[in-house]
């Protein structure tokens, strides 16, 4: 299935479909020559949220999830797994969740590197692609940091997290969700509006920097009737800004 998400989406059968994620991270952990200086747990933690977020954000429930590290086994590869395995636990998953991974055994490494894959799947009746509507309004979730930003925004809680996404995914007036990471925000605001076959208008002055990057999915974008804004600005305490408005391509022509 064509989508401009940064997800593969694979027809199993006539009601069923495959969607896979991935994020890789690089120069960020505890070794000599990272650029930003964190744990194991924390590299795991984020790059695993990452992921997950582009998957379930679809609709699918995650079943598989694959790690390589480009670390030694121990103990920076035990950390990273440990805060991968933080991280999933926080979704309450119906069904366990299959994990593996593979780290560097024969040379010692410098700088940090993890990839992360997750795959999922879900009913065609479910998968929330596509779904926005012509006059709905685009709001983030969160606020768009990066690197060594990340940690003290998460600490007073103005980042987006798997729970949020959650809880947005549960609200029937949420027509679609989308993270927003390293590309920024306006780019998955036009991202949900291509799929739809939209146009996106930006709010010519908005409360929060929609090109600058959001580092690993600070932000989630997220698409509803404008009159179920206020009911939305509940379901959440993270920051909630109104970015745009989707529209029939050609109205503004």
């Amino acid at each position: 299935m064509r989508t401009a998400r940064d997800v593969n989406v694979l027809r199993l059968h006539t009601n069923r479909f495959l969607v896979v994620g991935c994020d890789s991270c690089g120069g960020i952990g505890p070794k000599r020559l990272d650029m930003v200086r964190v744990s194991g747990q924390v590299v795991g933690k984020f790059t695993a949220r990452v992921a997950l977020m582009e998957v379930l954000s679809t609709g699918a429930t995650p079943i598989f999830l694959a790690a390589t590290m480009s670390v030694e086994p121990a103990p920076t590869g035990d950390d990273i797994l440990k805060g991968i395995e933080e991280e999933v636990k926080t979704l309450n998953l119906p069904s366990r969740l299959v994990m593996t991974g593979s780290s560097e055994k024969n040379f010692p490494v410098e700088q940090t590197g993890l990839g992360v894959t997750v795959v999922g799947t879900v009913a065609s009746s479910k998968l929330k692609i596509g779904c926005s509507i012509a006059g709905d309004i685009a709001v983030s979730i969160g606020l768009p940091v990066v690197g060594e930003e990340v940690l003290a925004a998460e600490k007073k809680r103005l980042i987006a997290d798997l729970r949020d996404l959650q809880k947005l995914l549960r609200e029937r007036f949420i027509h679609e969700v989308i993270p927003a990471g390293s590309k920024g925000i306006l780019h998955e605001a036009n991202t949900v509006a291509d799929d739809s076959k939209l146009s996106f208008m930006p709010e010519e002055d908005t409360e929060i920097e929609t090109d600058r990057p959001a580092g690993p999915a600070t932000v989630l974008v997220a698409t509803l009737p404008s009159m179920r804004l206020h009911a939305l600005r509940k379901t959440t305490s993270k920051p909630v800004s109104v970015i745009g408005h989707l529209w029939s391509k050609g109205k503004w022509s």
